[in-house]
């Protein structure tokens, strides 16, 4: 492994041991030395990767917004959209369970985007416009049909919140079973 490799990967190590740390413990009482103890590595160390636990934080957010472009319905074309989210879902629920830091991602990303956490972080966290996005969607179903009338917004909110609480009780009990994508989609049908 090249030394430019080795720092990659060491990179990698600090911002998955905080995303752990800041999901079990919560940002503000999780301390740089907690996440340079847990990697293992010196804190001088750590702050040659980052500068701070802001920054980490911030680096979290970046990956977790970039995430979301996923959950973008502008290349749908002619799938139904109860279909796309359907897929997406199935997707999704089946990426996290091969790669469970996602669970923690989505945890995480709830938790930045409320008022107290730091601006920076919290404004990458608000702008990534999945719940507007996927209102766009949902108009798209209402026009075909598909899905229930009601304020296209107000129901993109409830169909991301119900994801983001099965996120976090999968985060919290990893042996628990996604659910069936069509369960979720229900909530938008008429």
């Amino acid at each position: 492994m090249t030394r430019k490799e080795q720092k990659e990967e060491r990179r990698k190590a600090i911002l998955m041991t905080a995303l752990d740390l800041f999901v079990e413990k919560g940002y503000y009482d999780t301390k740089i030395t907690d996440i340079a103890t847990a990697v293992p590595m010196s804190t001088g160390l750590m702050f040659h990767y980052f500068e701070s636990k802001e920054e980490l934080l911030i680096e979290l957010v970046k990956m977790g917004a970039e995430g979301t472009k996923s959950a973008s319905a502008g290349d749908m074309a002619d799938i139904p959209a109860d279909l796309f989210l359907k897929g997406f879902l199935g997707q999704m629920f089946s990426y996290a369970k091969e790669q469970p830091w996602v669970f923690n991602m989505f945890v995480l990303m709830g938790q930045v985007r409320r008022k107290g956490m730091p601006e920076e972080a919290r404004k990458i966290a608000m702008s990534t416009g999945t719940v507007e996005s996927t209102s766009m969607l949902i108009s798209k179903g209402q026009k075909d049909g598909i899905f229930k009338d009601g304020d296209p917004l107000l129901l993109s909110r409830c169909f991301w919140a119900s994801v983001q609480g099965i996120m976090e009780e999968m985060a919290m009990d990893r042996t628990m079973a996604a659910p069936d994508p069509e369960w979720i989609v229900s909530i938008l049908r008429k």
